[in-house]
């Protein structure tokens, strides 16, 4: 009985010294949300990890999540329609420090850094016009599908995180390693020729000896065992063993996702300049809107009353300030305080600018591109170009953006007038002018018609 109260006062103090009286139960919500069990909290190398990056991420933390006040409501409001513990918002500022456009050494993108191949498998749109990666409600979706099918696949929340960091290839070798020590712990596992076999074919793959598949027909074996192996066990780090069941980076990503989620408990949230964020709900201050395909980012900016730079903040999947021509209706982000304006003035959006373009004799794909300032793979689609063959007097139709490309202009030249005078009233660098005018001196005529090329 004394060992029990011992065990207890032990558990209080723990609790007290890692996140203070006032905010246990709400730290132990994290926990039962990601499915791992309470004693967790009083892990040595837990609180040790949690103390140091609550310490030393004080300040950034606030600072991400305001910066975050924008996206937090709506993948709040996603994760809890798909039954989504809401402890992964922080997988998110795990991930990418809730920026929308982060990219990683390893082609990740957006909130939820998935790589092009992923991003194909759940449906995320990567092509010459857009790169849904950075949608932040497409991206999110996509995410709820790949964590669903990752906790259908362990039965654990927290296992679905780990694997979104290691992949589930490596948690699935990881808890089948485990398992078979565990079970070797009770048994004597010498003269055991099934566990050896086990055991060596593991080191085969280990060794790229044999298929991802063999490893995994050993998992379906062992998890049906009465051997169970939880966070605890999974994290531990072994002593002489150079490849853990889990990897390093894996094992601190669920510890930094957990420290996050009760770093939102902390008391000095409860301040002043930060109690906003504890009361962000999922009031979305961002409203859902459909477009025509072809509209240009800036014209629609016009029509609400906010400038291209703001709209292009919340819509930064839409690559080159186009709406994809091909798509009779896009979603777009704008703020929901001009939704009232967008409904009222929708009709008055400017449709977007084309040029029409003779192919000439030299010409190619990239050639023609340069001039208007786009790819070629623009204009091959947007053509429906099967090559990058050309036939002269072929006639190209070329989406541009008027940020980027300018159409040329006929000046008449004025009593008075000089081309440096001419060159700085349009912006136009003298050589080019003269170039595209073939003028040789910078003696001109009265009367004289000379083009003004932008680029």
């Amino acid at each position: 009985m004394k060992k029990l109260i011992f065990l207890v006062l032990l558990s209080s103090s723990l609790f007290a010294s890692l996140i203070g009286n006032g905010y246990i139960y709400n730290d132990l919500k994290v926990l039962e949300e990601l499915e791992i069990d309470s004693t967790f909290i009083t892990d040595y190398h837990f609180q040790k990890y949690y103390k140091n990056f609550s310490k030393n991420h004080k300040d950034s933390y606030t600072k991400k999540l305001n910066n975050a006040e924008l996206f937090v409501p709506q993948i709040k409001k996603i994760l809890k329609e798909n039954n989504i513990p809401s402890a992964f918002l922080y997988l998110v500022m795990a991930e990418s420090n809730f920026v929308l456009r982060a990219a990683s050494h390893k082609k990740a993108m957006g909130l939820w850094q998935f790589i092009p191949n992923t991003s194909k498998v759940y449906g995320l749109k990567i092509d010459e016009y857009v790169d849904e990666r950075m949608d932040f409600v497409k991206s999110t979706k996509a995410a709820v599908q790949y964590l669903t099918r990752l906790n259908k696949m362990f039965d654990k929340w927290y296992l679905a995180a780990i694997s979104y960091n290691c992949g589930e290839g490596r948690v699935i070798e990881g808890i089948t390693r485990a398992t078979l020590d565990m079970y070797c712990k009770d048994n004597n596992c010498r003269k055991d020729k099934t566990i050896q076999k086990y055991r060596k074919t593991i080191r085969d793959y280990q060794q790229k000896k044999v298929k991802f598949a063999e490893i995994n027909k050993i998992y379906r074996i062992v998890k049906k065992w009465n051997y169970k192996p939880d966070i605890d066990e999974l994290l531990i780090e072994q002593k002489y063993i150079k490849r853990q069941y889990i990897p390093k980076e894996s094992r601190d990503y669920i510890k930094k996702i957990i420290s996050l989620a009760m770093m939102n408990n902390s008391e000095y949230l409860m301040k002043d300049e930060n109690n906003h964020l504890l009361n962000r709900g999922i009031s979305s201050p961002i409203a859902t809107v459909q477009v025509k395909g072809g509209m240009l980012l800036k014209n629609i900016a016009d029509v609400i009353g906010v400038s291209k730079k703001e709209l292009k903040y919340l819509n930064p999947h839409i690559k080159r300030n186009i709406i994809p021509p091909e798509e009779k209706k896009y979603d777009i982000y704008i703020p929901y305080s001009q939704l009232a304006r967008f409904n009222a003035n929708i009709k008055d959006i400017k449709p977007n600018i084309f040029e029409y373009y003779i192919v000439k004799s030299g010409d190619s794909l990239s050639k023609i591109a340069n001039i208007y300032g786009v790819k070629y793979k623009l204009i091959k689609k947007f053509n429906q170009l099967k090559s990058n063959l050309l036939s002269i007097n072929q006639h190209l139709i070329i989406p541009i953006d008027p940020d980027i490309y300018k159409r040329p202009k006929n000046y008449i030249i004025k009593k008075g007038d000089t081309l440096i005078q001419i060159s700085k009233s349009f912006k136009v660098p003298l050589k080019r002018i003269m170039k595209d005018n073939n003028i040789k001196t910078s003696m001109i005529n009265i009367g004289d018609n000379i083009v003004i090329k932008f680029k």
